[in-house]
């Protein structure tokens, strides 16, 4: 073979490898560049979260006001800054706009290819308003007391817990997804479970689709969140629904679609007791073991398990894919728990419970 023919394929089998060495490289730096800054910014974050020994030195501040001074050498020192009456509902308006700000901060750091995925997060709290206010009227209770200062359409729910009638709210979801459910509701098509489950159905059902709509191991990590958050939810709806003796086809209006458990034969069995021994074969049954006996007397202790395997695998699947999207979903069930907890103590110290006692319950919030 002459020289020249013999360089002309060198050539080319070396255009060819760098093509694909330059490929595999822009791959990887658009895979995991972005993910440089924020996740090191929440590395920092994490290390600031509220440690059990600072938990227990909270438990012992005996009034709000110590409780309000103690955090004040936190990132809380901002948001209670407004608190001066010192009242449980202060310091938890203050906590729900602590914890709107670390959605907030998420979505202006994260890469903007997953930073939608967290302003879908934070319209759960909608989700949670809308129907706690709805439910609220429905009882002639004060919706006001409901409402949980965080969710972009906080406006909106604020002027339905003051509206006069049930169809001054259509008026107020006019234009919004969720107008169709409640106009329902109001015709009596749907009950007021069914409304809230169709609430929910539609969040989950965006975040699904956004998920399977990702790449790789975006992917991978938003479907799998997403899945386990409706398998919790199912979970608990079905086990409420044995709890109370509803049939199958009372219960099948409520299941959200899209999670990873066959709920089918849950549906078919005649008691609580008999769901979980079900659930003993799902993925599930390790964490429904571990307090089998507790969650016969108490189901929100399973909630609690549940929300806890949700953070481990996130944990789990940050060490998999250390420049990812699990390290900021980790970081918000983180700190959605240390929110939980801190008005929990509040609440506990206003109702003058003892200090060790105090850190028994925080502790079952967790």
């Amino acid at each position: 073979m002459e020289a020249g023919a013999v360089s002309g394929i060198l050539n080319t089998t070396l255009a060819v490898v760098f093509t694909w060495v330059g490929y595999k490289t822009a791959r990887i730096v658009w895979k995991y560049t972005p993910y440089s800054y924020p996740n090191a910014r929440i590395k920092a974050m994490e290390a600031k979260l509220l440690s059990e020994q600072r938990f227990n030195e909270l438990a012992e501040s005996r009034t709000l006001q110590n409780f309000v001074v103690s955090l004040e050498d936190t990132d809380y020192k901002d948001y209670l800054t407004d608190v001066s009456a010192y009242t449980v509902e202060e310091i938890e308006r203050a906590l729900e706009k602590a914890l709107a700000g670390t959605y907030e901060l998420m979505i202006k750091i994260l890469p903007k290819r997953v930073s939608p995925f967290f302003r879908f997060m934070l319209e759960e709290w909608d989700v949670r308003n809308i129907a706690s206010v709805v439910k609220a009227k429905f009882a002639g209770e004060v919706a006001g007391d409901y409402v949980m200062e965080i969710g972009p359409m906080l406006p909106k729910v604020k002027a339905m817990a003051e509206a006069k009638t049930m169809e001054e709210i259509l008026v107020i979801l006019e234009g919004t997804p969720y107008e169709e459910p409640y106009q329902k509701l109001l015709l009596g098509e749907i009950s007021l479970q069914e409304f809230e489950t169709e609430l929910y159905r539609m969040h989950y059902g965006k975040l699904l689709r956004y998920a399977l709509s990702r790449k790789d191991d975006e992917r991978v990590i938003l479907e799998e969140f997403v899945r386990l958050k409706i398998d919790k939810a199912n979970i608990l709806t079905v086990l409420r629904a044995k709890s109370a003796g509803m049939t199958a086809e009372e219960i099948r209006p409520l299941i959200i679609p899209g999670g990873s458990v066959k709920l089918d034969p849950l549906l078919h069995v005649d008691d609580l007791s008999m769901a979980l021994a079900e659930l003993d074969s799902t993925k599930y049954g390790k964490v429904i073991r571990d307090v089998r006996e507790e969650v016969e007397r108490d189901l929100s202790v399973l909630e609690r398990a549940l929300e806890r395997h949700i953070l481990e695998r996130m944990n789990e699947l940050n060490r998999f894919y250390p420049l990812s999207v699990a390290a900021p979903l980790s970081y918000i069930l983180q700190k959605e728990r240390e929110v939980r907890k801190l008005r929990a103590i509040a609440k506990l110290i206003e109702d003058g419970v003892h200090p060790e006692r105090i850190k028994e319950l925080a502790g079952d919030v967790a």
